[in-house]
């Protein structure tokens, strides 16, 4: 089931809106409301992406993190060196 609409208004620059119809013109949204809504939901992502790229970014400063991650990386070294070495073989 779609999700319910809700209509609100907005004021843009006279400018920007020429864009957007001249963007709907050329079909890249079916219509003001449609390319407003792709632009929104765009930039609600990116901010998402934001936030995890620096949740990220903190586990570099993290040292019970960073003790973890050497663990993990010692205890499958040999694994990893075991399929490097049959990739070798086999090209």
């Amino acid at each position: 089931m779609p999700a319910a609409k809700v209509r609100t208004t907005v004021a843009i620059a006279e400018s920007l809106l020429r864009a957007v119809d001249a963007a709907v013109k050329q079909g890249s949204a079916a219509s003001r409301n449609d390319f407003v809504a792709l632009a929104l939901r765009n930039q609600l992502a990116a901010w998402q992406r934001q936030a995890i790229d620096a949740s990220f970014a903190e586990m570099a400063n993290d040292p019970i993190y960073q003790h973890e991650a050497l663990e993990i990386a010692d205890e499958f070294s040999s694994a990893d060196w075991e399929s490097f070495r049959i990739a070798e073989n086999d090209s």
